[in-house]
């Protein structure tokens, strides 16, 4: 398995405990850096970016193995072991995957608004609504975001799917490769068979958006018997954005449990 160099921030004194955060699809550490300075009066907090995301290598492989694979290979390579891992969304799948296969590392697992099944919904028109804007056209950001409007009407999230535009010798171009995206992303919404894979047993936190429905009944128990599950109320996929405090003060209080 090829893994590659991740790209990451960090925040706080070494001396602490360690963090690590993995965000989700289309998104990168930069979308966490007001959170990870918070709990870095804390913890040392590392916010990677994942493969083909961020500022980290692209590859054509991109599956919850593969991005597992990248997490221990940036461990091995820093030296940091009980770590409190935090995932959300494909983060949070990563994050399970790697809890599954790499226990030994992991103090404490925290997965935000995610769970380990399969999802049915389709990332294709989503995907494609991006490819085909103008690039040679746009002369500013609020140009694609408002070609965007018909086909993703929230605006907060054009504007996040927007951080993936850049501004490069005079003209926009895409920071992901979106070809990849596009190959890939049926890997994004699976998760790997878990026949052969060993419970996790350590300490898990599952939060689950109150007005989200990502997290399914009776979805969790059998990879991870014992996990608490926390509904974090007025909050859909985006917990940390859309209850900020909330968050914080449930990573804290779970995490440093065990410290």
């Amino acid at each position: 398995m090829q893994v590659v160099e991740l790209a990451f921030d960090m925040f706080g004194d070494k001396q602490n405990p360690v963090l690590i955060i993995l965000h989700g699809f289309f998104a990168s550490s930069r979308n966490w850096r007001q959170i990870a300075e918070k709990l870095a009066t804390d913890f040392c907090v590392y916010v990677l970016d994942a493969r083909n995301h961020g500022v980290s290598p692209h590859s054509e492989i991109m599956d919850y193995e593969t991005m597992a694979a990248d997490v221990a290979h940036f461990l091995t390579q820093n030296h940091l072991q009980n770590v409190t891992l935090i995932g959300h969304s494909m983060g949070g799948k990563t994050a399970m995957w790697f809890a599954l296969n790499y226990a030994d590392l992991v103090r404490n697992l925290i997965v935000v608004d995610i769970a380990p099944i399969d999802y049915k919904h389709s990332f294709e028109p989503l995907i494609n609504a991006l490819k085909d804007l103008p690039l040679d056209k746009l002369t500013n950001r609020k140009q694609a975001e408002l070609l965007l409007a018909n086909i993703i009407p929230e605006l907060n999230y054009r504007q996040f799917l927007l951080q993936n535009l850049i501004l490069k010798s005079g003209g926009y171009q895409w920071r992901i490769d979106l070809d990849i995206f596009q190959q890939n992303a049926n890997n994004i919404l699976v998760f790997p068979k878990t026949e052969n894979v060993p419970q996790f047993i350590g300490r898990t936190l599952f939060m689950a958006g109150g007005n989200s429905n990502y997290i399914k009944p009776n979805s969790t128990e059998m990879l991870f018997p014992f996990a608490k599950i926390q509904v974090i109320p007025d909050a859909e996929h985006w917990i940390h954005v859309q209850q900020p405090d909330a968050f914080l003060n449930s990573v804290k209080f779970f995490a440093l449990q065990s410290v």
